[in-house]
């Protein structure tokens, strides 16, 4: 397993390692043997223009599509053999926002609580901390579609980290 240092000089585990990551539709390749070794702890941005694979990459690494070619682990968990453990480990931020309009921001948490299977008690508790933390309280009772576009982010952002997850991954983050 691909190993970064702590700064005490101990091995630890990458958050993230692939070799050869390859993903191709039809006759057009997206993704051409991309190699990765993110140290756990990091910050790691992937960029390039659009039509490079930066999405198609992100999409893989958090199991949503399977690689042509190639392997990966995150958090620990190969790609292939573990898809459910390393979707236990992440967090995922999509291209476009999971934040229903339809309800108050402080409902998109519960609801991301609930499917994150928190006890009540702890999806509330988790719910008014993440919002507390995003400044997002004033308007956490009022319903999502008349949040400006900065506060519609960083609700998606909240919700994201309701599960707790190691590892973030922020598709088109701004």
């Amino acid at each position: 397993m691909p190993t970064s240092k702590h700064g005490d000089g101990h091995p630890s585990p990458a958050a993230i390692s692939a070799t050869g990551l390859r993903k191709s539709y039809g006759d057009k390749t997206v993704l051409d043997g991309i190699d990765l070794n993110i140290p756990a702890g990091s910050v790691f941005a992937l960029l390039g223009p659009n039509g490079a694979g930066k999405t198609t990459a992100v999409k893989i690494l958090s199991t949503l599509i399977t690689p042509d070619a190639g392997q990966a682990r995150v958090g620990g968990h190969d790609l292939a053999t573990s898809p459910q453990a390393v979707r236990a480990a992440i967090g995922v931020t999509g291209q476009f926002s999971a934040v229903d309009g339809l309800i108050t921001g402080e409902e998109n948490m519960l609801l991301m609580a609930d499917l994150h299977h928190l006890p009540r008690p702890e999806g509330r508790r988790t719910a008014a901390e993440l919002l507390e933390r995003f400044d997002l309280t004033a308007a956490a009772n009022k319903p999502a579609s008349t949040y400006s576009g900065g506060m519609k982010r960083r609700l998606d952002i909240a919700m994201t980290l309701v599960g707790s997850p190691r590892i973030i991954f922020l598709d088109e983050p701004t």
